[in-house]
């Protein structure tokens, strides 16, 4: 009995509280949903190949359908990568194939360096097919040849030249990396912003619900402090930790993990501060509309979870165009972005000018709306 009234009593409790209710049932179909969106976009990763001096035969050996060429100048290999973002550069010098990859991505990395030892392969197999079909057909004209006279035998044989090809040799350069670099290389930059986002929106979110439950908040109300000092004390108060969490995860990734990086580290700091306060903003935002610590976390499906799907994991110009200006309202885009440019490629702060101000935007965006939500569901 005591069992089925604590059934029943949950059961009434759930019954009543709507929103855990919707959050709940929906929002795993909306994760569902999303997903099988995300993976009917366009699977086939292709990568950019700047061609130079290259022989005509090994050009139209490449698998274009994996592969999109593009014959450049006599500018710089490296600067025609950072120019045109470019998987790679291929030039040759007599027979030797010089191949520069950018390595930011190890899968275009893997596919160019695939395709170009697919292409020297399928080269040496036409000649040997050739040159196969030149001796047979040798060999019926020096038969035919023998049925009429010796004098006729030697002038079939000298009319066949041997056929010969060119035997490449391909020489392998990164321009990020090294030929050690893997998957998790790319997607450290990734896990370093979102961790950061996620833990700083969590623990934020949750602090200052517990402020609401407790009656702290209404105390703080009930003397002379005005909204604006109540957010910015918040931000302040928790920024400070969310600037000690960033020191200890770029410190834990570049001494025990021993990423490369490229750029600059006090830039990393920047960013993930950026990502900090907008995490830290949202968080106090999305509070305001939950009333336990319970239904706090089932905002996480809805708010962070879709952001990671966006950040870079699955790239973002191979899903469907429709999903494609999604990407551009998730802060954790932004992040992921000017990280892996700063930590994988070297760029500086003024090559990503454009997610330095997207972040800073979502900031005050979030910060304007908390000021909003604090008036009506706080009544301050």
């Amino acid at each position: 009995m005591r069992v089925n009234a604590l059934i029943s009593r949950i059961f009434k409790e759930m019954i009543r509280d709507k929103r855990t209710l919707a959050l709940m049932f929906i929002a795993p179909l909306f994760i569902m949903t999303l997903i099988f969106f995300l993976f009917q976009s366009n699977t086939n990763t292709k990568a950019d190949l700047g061609v130079r001096g290259v022989d005509t035969s090994v050009v139209r050996a490449l698998d274009t359908d994996r592969i999109r060429l593009h014959h450049v100048g006599n500018e710089d290999p490296t600067m025609l990568i950072k120019d045109h973002d470019y998987a790679g550069i291929l030039t040759q010098k007599g027979n030797k194939l010089t191949l520069l990859l950018a390595n930011a991505d190890q899968g275009k990395s893997a596919l160019l360096k695939q395709g170009l030892q697919a292409a020297t392969i399928k080269l040496k197999m036409q000649a040997a097919a050739t040159t196969i079909k030149n001796q047979a057909t040798a060999l019926q004209k020096l038969a035919s040849a023998l049925q009429h006279s010796t004098r006729g035998t030697a002038q079939v044989a000298g009319s066949q030249p041997a056929s010969t090809a060119t035997h490449y040799r391909i020489a392998t350069y990164y321009r990020y990396g090294s030929a050690n670099s893997t998957y998790f290389d790319t997607l450290l930059p990734i896990l370093i912003g979102f961790i950061v986002f996620f833990f700083v929106f969590l623990i934020s979110g949750i602090a200052l619900l517990r402020e609401r439950t407790t009656g702290t908040l209404d105390r703080l109300l009930a003397t002379p402090v005005r909204r604006g000092e109540i957010i910015s004390g918040y931000l302040l108060g928790y920024g400070i930790f969310a600037v000690i969490q960033t020191i200890l995860i770029v410190g834990y990734a570049l001494f025990v993990f021993k990423i490369q990086i490229l750029g600059s580290i006090a830039a990393i700091f920047l960013i993930n501060l950026l990502l900090a306060i907008t995490a830290l903003s949202l968080g106090l935002l999305i509070s305001t509309f939950a009333n336990t610590e319970f239904q706090m976390l089932q905002f996480i499906p809805l708010v962070v979870v879709p952001q990671i799907f966006f950040t870079g994991l699955i790239p973002v110009n191979q899903m469907l165009g429709w999903l494609q200006p999604i990407a551009r309202l998730m802060p954790l885009y932004y992040g992921a972005d000017a990280l892996t440019g700063i930590i994988a490629k070297g760029q500086s702060l003024n090559a990503l000018y454009p997610d330095v101000i997207a972040l800073l935007g979502f900031f005050l965006l979030f910060l304007s709306l908390n000021l909003v939500t604090m008036r009506h569901y706080r009544q301050v």
